[in-house]
């Protein structure tokens, strides 16, 4: 008898709660992400709409494009992370991001994005420089920029999500990157912002 193939691999958002390595001291380590902030108005219109949609990452994960997902590291590494960060920012100018439209990920994983239609190559460009030197780490999945707009949640509200989204469009500068601290509850807090001051690109 033939047996059904496995189901597809489920793709790990990159916003959800990292719990510590078990053999590591927890008050020893922390979880660092690396975003560009979608500013305002967007934002509240983003955290709205993944509230609207049921999903309880709303009230804890700031709209954003992910550059490094969450990633566990030493306390005592973080004055060489920050000073890393620093270097990637000085070698990056800064530049436009335009949203538009949605995506998804679906069937691998049950997520709806609104889309990055320019900025990809930038952000491309800086989140392979983040994950360099004490950041290096690998990516299960190519990289992706995109702002997630709900995640795990019943089809027909990942489904509004994608249709009531489709004609976002929202344009903004991008100045800086934020590093941010992922608290014991989930939150994350913002533990530092970095300027762009690189030369621009010819």
């Amino acid at each position: 008898m033939t047996q059904p193939p496995p189901p597809p691999h489920r793709r790990r958002h990159d916003d959800t709660f990292v719990p510590r390595s078990a053999n590591r001291d927890v008050g020893g380590t922390a979880v660092l992400g690396v975003v560009v902030d979608v500013p305002e108005p967007w934002a509240q219109l983003l955290v709205e709409w993944r509230t609207k949609c049921g999903d309880p990452q709303a009230a804890v994960v700031p709209p954003h494009v992910t550059l490094l997902p969450p990633t566990e590291v030493a306390v005592a590494d973080r004055p060489l992370i920050a000073a890393h960060l620093a270097g990637v920012a000085r070698s990056h100018p800064p530049f436009e991001i335009h949203l538009r439209g949605t995506g998804t990920f679906r069937p691998v994983s049950e997520v709806v994005f609104v889309t990055v239609a320019r900025g990809i190559l930038d952000c491309e460009r800086i989140a392979t420089d983040v994950r360099t030197g004490p950041l290096a780490r690998p990516l299960s999945f190519p990289y992706h920029p995109h702002v997630t707009v709900a995640h795990d949640v019943p089809t027909d509200a990942l489904d509004m999500a994608a249709a009531e989204l489709a004609d976002l469009a929202a344009t903004f500068p991008v100045e800086h990157f934020t590093e941010f601290e992922q608290q014991p509850g989930g939150a994350w807090s913002v533990a530092r912002r970095y300027p762009l001051t690189g030369p621009v690109q010819g």
